[in-house]
């Protein structure tokens, strides 16, 4: 009786467990007009019954808020446009599968590129979980991670894209 008890309570602890949940790391690097530059820590997205988890270990940020998006490619190189090379342009625009051009947020109904902007404390560093509830780690891979090097508003107004400005770091997702 004692072992059907334990068996049983086993069993069902087994069934409530929840499912294994994808993830991968995401290692990060400083970007500039001549490409890829050195690391300045990682990024591990994982699934959650809540959406994309997305746990941050960087450093060498500017202080404050930074914009945090899913690009198209991936590829986190330098690109020319109108004769200048442009820092991880070669990662594409945001991620946009339903081509809405609209620029809402991680929970709006804009394209899915958007993820929860990240905030760099006084000594640059970030070690903060985010939530991404539309996303999953399969729509990340084969994709690439951007951090811009201004705040984001979630909004095209004032400035498009949420005015987060350049490229300044990138991890490709494998």
């Amino acid at each position: 009786m004692k072992t059907t008890t334990v068996l049983a309570a086993a069993l069902l602890a087994a069934l409530a467990a929840p499912a294994f949940a994808d993830s991968v790391t995401v290692t990060i690097n400083q970007l500039s007009e001549q490409g890829v530059g050195k690391a300045i820590g990682t990024i591990k997205a994982e699934d959650s019954k809540d959406g994309l988890v997305l746990t941050t270990n960087l450093k060498g940020l500017a202080p404050g808020d930074h914009g945090f998006h899913m690009h198209e490619n991936p590829s986190c190189d330098a690109k020319e446009k109108d004769g200048k090379k442009v820092a991880g342009l070669a990662a594409g625009g945001h991620h946009d599968p339903s081509k809405s051009s609209k620029h809402l947020g991680p929970k709006g109904q804009g394209h899915l590129g958007d993820l929860p902007k990240l905030v760099a404390a006084k000594d640059g560093s970030t070690n903060v979980r985010l939530v991404a509830p539309r996303l999953k780690v399969a729509d990340l891979k084969g994709r690439s991670l951007m951090i811009h090097e201004g705040g984001d508003n979630y909004s095209d107004d004032p400035k498009p894209l949420g005015g987060g400005g350049g490229r300044f770091a990138c991890g490709v997702v494998k």
